[in-house]
């Protein structure tokens, strides 16, 4: 229950007022499921989460049904709502999507360019970057503050494109938590440094105005984390555990099953 109630409010925190109740509890649910804080497989029970989020069990009950209905949630008679367990073919493909939406972005944005508030974000992100690397070696604690470090890169972006359609299906990926920009695959640190010089590569290309190259360079970055990903499932059972570690935060990353 504690936990519940603190993964939530981490969640909450993070999501801006919205028009109806029912649609805040649903951001706030979304977003702990997306960070890993509720296992795959875990069952959302709806009484503890309306104690936890201080809220009557209708709107709790109409998020979960909304959860549902966007593919993050399976529900069973009998049962109720639990998260989601995904296919490693259907992560897969999700990722080969996003690397294609999110390299439109990146063309968008080179196309479009950043405001000055957009550049200061992701020149942020890039020197706390270099500074996390610097030491050649992650410690406790690290992947939470990576975490942040790419999730404000990409969604800055994608911001900068200018363009709903793009950022509707963008979201429509990260459906698939594990794919989604907020999950960490593989925290190691050479994977993370070659990532992290993407993300300066990227940027260059995007502040030189050349829409193509940016474009070419974030379908491949994203490609290498699939990559990443496929090679960590690949491997034996003790040695995959830190490459699909969970988001800092409590629970778990989404569940892969083999098929």
């Amino acid at each position: 229950m504690t936990k519940t109630r603190e993964s939530l409010d981490e969640a909450g925190s993070q999501t801006g007022r919205s028009g109806t109740r029912s649609l805040s509890i649903m951001d706030q649910l979304r977003e702990a499921i997306l960070s890993g804080a509720h296992e795959a497989g875990q069952r959302l029970n709806e009484v503890h989460l309306s104690q936890a989020m201080n809220a009557s069990r209708t709107p709790v009950r109409a998020a979960l049904q909304a959860l549902a209905g966007e593919g993050l949630l399976d529900y069973a008679p009998n049962r109720g709502f639990t998260v989601r367990a995904f296919q490693l073919n259907e992560i897969v493909d999700a990722y080969d999507i996003r690397a294609t939406l999110e390299g439109v972005a990146a063309r968008f944005t080179a196309e479009r360019g950043l405001s000055a508030a957009e550049k200061k974000v992701i020149e942020k992100s890039l020197a706390d970057g270099d500074k996390l690397l610097k030491r050649g070696a992650f410690k406790t604690g690290d992947m939470s503050i990576y975490r942040v470090i790419n999730g404000n890169f990409h969604d800055t972006i994608l911001s900068g494109a200018r363009n709903r359609m793009l950022g509707e299906m963008i979201r429509i990926c990260h459906h698939v938590p594990i794919s989604s920009s907020r999950n960490i695959v593989a925290f190691h640190y050479h994977d993370v440094r070659r990532r992290h010089d993407d993300h300066h590569r990227i940027y260059e290309a995007i502040s030189a105005r050349e829409p193509w190259r940016a474009e070419t360079l974030m379908r491949e970055h994203v490609a290498s984390i699939k990559a990443s990903l496929v090679k960590s499932f690949q491997e034996p059972p003790d040695e995959m555990a830190p490459a699909l570690a969970p988001s800092p935060g409590g629970g778990g990353s989404a569940r892969i099953e083999r098929k």
